[in-house]
């Protein structure tokens, strides 16, 4: 299992679903149905099936199937569909059941509605009159969106509402919520998340946002900011909003794809769409004095990353979309979704072009599709006082891309009732003051730290927290059984200054090891909130596995104790460091560096030297230098956990530079060399085929060195997949001082497996991988040239077990499943080349834990 952090993408989530503890089994009514013309006995698409007086209903797919699941005590069913009677059934609450509905054509009425019903036909995209409308539509996009026009200005106002949803009077009644019932909250019995629902988070944010189309920029002056402010000892707010608005970004389906969820989705009017998607003309409306015509449409297979819904298009020949409907069929691969729905409404100006005025956008989410309590998030965004096409002076863009001009002045509440556009529902108006009121009860706190140490390994005591705790206990070949125990300082006992420290013990070597650090914040912020601005001092004495670099993981993780094959050359490390850190609001940051590293051989592994023709041990290795490293990552998202930042998926690329120079005769230092090392990585979407993650990594060693200082390429012996590292490679398999690597791990999203009837229910996800390594080792660095070196390891066959790789790249790849149970990925794993080797593997089976949605 492997612990990619990265799945802590719906941490927020699962720490609201922990702290509540409970499921709560609302009575529901589920209806499912066809929909059939009582004439010719063919299916009707797209027919509206509703529940009076209410806003509860869906519509038939594209073969007349419905599925209805509503919460409440509801007895009818009303189904309509234009040119036909419509027709009232009459329900059982609280049952499922299946419906066979047969309506009648109305004449009256198909002598006065534009679009007539007929006998249907095979669907085909030629000769069409809906898809000869949509690609009219697509023809005349880029004029009527604001990215039209040569420039804009204008004021944007967004609310994100979070809240436990589905909420029955029985879960309400239970004995832990005694003291929090003033946080429960009523609303529309109709609207997504049911009746009962209890708020628990709210951001609002105010902009003033300019566009220019040549050249391209954009700029965002954000006027002012409220939202829920958890204790950060708990949650990490920034990071929480970073990532709620990551998953609710603006939905613009003028955009060729719409990411919802961490999701790419091709939009409906998109230049391929009409290839992916049905398209019907089903009614005509009169809205705003304009004459519309609805458009409905919605996947050919009807599990792919696709919307269905309804567009209503201009009759003034500028064919602009005025209003948009959008949900997701609910066999679509998605995880925890019960209910997507989002509007969008256009307006026009003065010139008669159209542009963005409002976007809405619920989702409701769930462990389970149909029962039990839920998490619901409402993101509204709204625009007002455009300005087009004024000239914007270029100085308005200088800067970052958002910045944040002021705070709202004078009495808060008072500004942001005079300056947001809509006032807020009654359920969320007393948001803010409740969950302030939550964090200060004492029940709270007791839950909230039992709920970090489960998530996030911590257990808080004021001004120290103690963890993480998966490291308490762990094994290995060289130290055997070892304990450790360790913590830190926060925020409460200092702003400027952090301590941090663990010890361990190995009971097979009997050693004790350790780490302590002091970090002194330069911007009086936290330090593990961004922007970063410290300096830090640190000195660890404990074990490591040459070459490894883990990321999101510490190697004595437990979980990772569990290794295949040989696994007991190790080093003993005295490391004594001492960082800069400085970051940018653009996500721009440096990293300045000193390291004096001492490394003596464990385990099985030897520091041994040719001379005078026989082999000579040597005690340790000792190296000092300095480092600088380099790294953008333009717009950035990141949840700031306990230990690392996990970074939210992202189209932006990261780019990493390092540069270290060891220094010979500096504290003991043995060597002089150079290592450049250079990294880039990036998400590539890819509509409908779903994603690859690509990195790209070169470095070059300059100097004569020993083999712990050449470049060891990450090996993985543990039975999990580990996406950086080389999964059928053995540890310290292969060294260079000049090498280039490749990795790309794409996932399909199911978009094969979605089209097998059956295998399709079980929403799966096909993942590929490769991953190929070339480099090389110089004659100056290679021992059985330069006996002066430490020779390679060997095995207790005194076979050699460490190669270079003149002759060939190393090659491997996978395929596999995931999204099996929703958390599991399992991947077989082939080794094309070095199969000679010593105790090399040519397959294997690796497994990966990661919550995605």
């Amino acid at each position: 299992m492997n612990l990619n952090i990265g799945s802590i993408q719906i941490s927020f989530l699962t720490f609201l679903l922990v702290f509540l503890g409970y499921k709560s089994f609302a009575q529901t009514t589920e209806v499912k149905g066809t929909v059939i013309d009582a004439r010719t006995k063919e299916t009707l698409p797209f027919v509206s099936i509703t529940v009076p007086g209410t806003k509860l209903g869906t519509t038939t797919d594209v073969d007349g199937n419905f599925f209805l699941k509503l919460n409440g005590n509801f007895q009818r069913i009303v189904i309509t569909y234009v040119g036909y009677v419509s027709q009232t059934r009459v329900i059982t609450p609280g049952v499922p059941q299946t419906v066979k509905v047969l309506l009648k054509a109305d004449a009256n009425v198909l002598s006065e509605v534009v679009v007539k019903s007929g006998r249907r036909k095979k669907y085909r995209n030629k000769n069409n009159p809906a898809v000869e409308l949509i690609e009219k539509v697509i023809a005349n996009k880029d004029k009527n969106r604001v990215e039209g026009y040569d420039y804009a200005e204008y004021e944007k106002y967004e609310k994100l509402t979070f809240a436990l949803s589905d909420l029955s009077d029985r879960f309400k009644e239970k004995k832990f919520f005694k003291n929090y019932q003033f946080l429960f909250q009523k609303q529309d019995s109709t609207a997504i998340g049911g009746e009962s629902i209890l708020p628990l988070y709210m951001e609002e944010k105010l902009s003033k946002n300019y566009y220019k189309r040549n050249p391209s920029r954009t700029k965002t002056k954000v006027l002012a900011t409220k939202k829920v402010d958890f204790d950060p000892k708990y949650i990490d707010a920034q990071g929480v909003s970073a990532y709620m608005n990551r998953m609710y970004q603006d939905i613009d389906i003028y955009d060729n794809n719409v990411f919802v969820v961490s999701n790419q989705f091709l939009s409906p009017i998109a230049p391929s769409a009409p290839s992916f998607y049905l398209y019907f003309i089903t009614d005509t409306i009169y809205k705003d004095n304009q004459q519309l015509i609805e458009l409905s449409f919605a996947p050919r297979n009807k599990g792919d990353m696709l919307f269905q819904g309804k567009l209503y298009i201009t009759q003034d020949g500028k064919y602009a979309v005025k209003n948009a409907q959008i949900s997701v069929h609910k066999n679509i691969n998605l995880n925890f979704i019960r209910d997507f729905e989002s509007n969008l409404d256009f307006d026009k100006d003065q010139k008669g072009l159209y542009y963005l005025s409002k976007t809405n956008l619920k989702i409701n989410f769930g462990i389970s599709k149909n029962k039990g309590t839920g998490v619901y998030g409402e993101r509204t965004v709204s625009f007002k006082d455009y300005v087009l096409n004024r000239p914007i002076d270029d100085s308005v863009f200088d800067g970052p891309m958002e910045e944040i001009v002021q705070q709202a002045p004078g009495n808060p509440d008072q500004f942001w009732q005079e300056k947001r556009h809509e006032q807020l529902a009654e359920s969320e108006q007393g948001i803010y003051r409740n969950i302030d009121s939550l964090q200060n009860m004492k029940s709270f706190k007791r839950t909230a730290e039992i709920a970090t140490l489960l998530l996030a390994g911590y257990k808080s005591l004021g001004p120290v927290e103690i963890g993480p705790a998966n490291t308490f206990y762990s094994f290995n070949p060289v130290e055997g059984f070892r304990l450790r125990l360790g913590g830190r300082t926060t925020t409460e006992l200092s702003k400027r200054y952090y301590f941090e420290g663990y010890g361990a013990y190995g009971f097979k070597d009997e050693k004790w090891k350790y780490f302590l650090s002091a970090t002194y914040s330069l911007n009086n912020k936290s330090i593990y909130q961004f922007p970063q601005n410290y300096l830090r001092a640190s000195f660890q004495r404990d074990t490591k596995i040459p070459g490894q670099e883990l990321q999101f993981v510490q190697e004595d993780n437990f979980l990772l104790s569990f290794k295949r094959g040989e696994n007991d050359k190790w080093l003993y490390n005295d490391i004594f460091k001492l960082d800069y850190v400085k970051e940018f609001e653009n996500h721009f940051s440096y990293t300045v560096g000193f390291r004096k590293w001492n490394q003596k051989p464990a385990g099985s592994l030897r520091f041994e030297t040719f001379e005078d023709g026989l082999l000579r041990p040597l005690k340790d290795l000792n190296t000092s230098e300095l480092m600088l490293e380099l790294r953008w990552a333009p717009n950035e998202k990141f949840y700031q956990g306990k230990l690392y930042r996990v970074p939210v998926p992202g189209p932006e690329p990261v780019f990493t530079a390092r540069y270290t120079a060891g220094i010979k005769g500096l504290f003991d230092g043995q060597y002089n060399y150079h290592n450049l090392l250079g990294n880039v990585s990036k998400r590539f979407y890819l509509s409908q085929v779903g994603y690859s993650d690509v990195t790209l990594e070169g470095g070059h060693i300059f100097g004569q060195v020993p083999f712990p200082l050449l470049a060891i390429h990450r090996a993985n012996q543990t039975y999990a997949y580990q996406l950086n590292s080389y999964n059928l490679m053995n540890f310290l398999e292969f060294v260079s001082d000049h090498y280039a690597s490749l990795n790309i791990d794409h996932s399909f999203n199911g978009f094969f497996l979605n089209k097998i009837p059956l295998i399709r229910k079980l929403k799966l996800r096909e993942v590929v991988s490769f991953k190929g390594l070339y480099g090389g080792l110089r004659d100056e660095n290679d021992p059985y040239l330069n006996q002066s070196l430490m020779t390679f390891p060997t095995n207790e066959s005194a076979v050699r077990t460490t190669y270079t790789l003149e002759k060939r790249p190393y090659i491997e790849g996978s395929v596999g499943l995931s999204n099996i149970f929703k958390v599991l990925r399992v991947d077989l794993v082939k080794r094309f080349n070095y199969l000679d080797n010593p105790d090399v593997s040519e397959w294997g089976i690796r497994t990966r834990f990661k919550l995605d949605f």
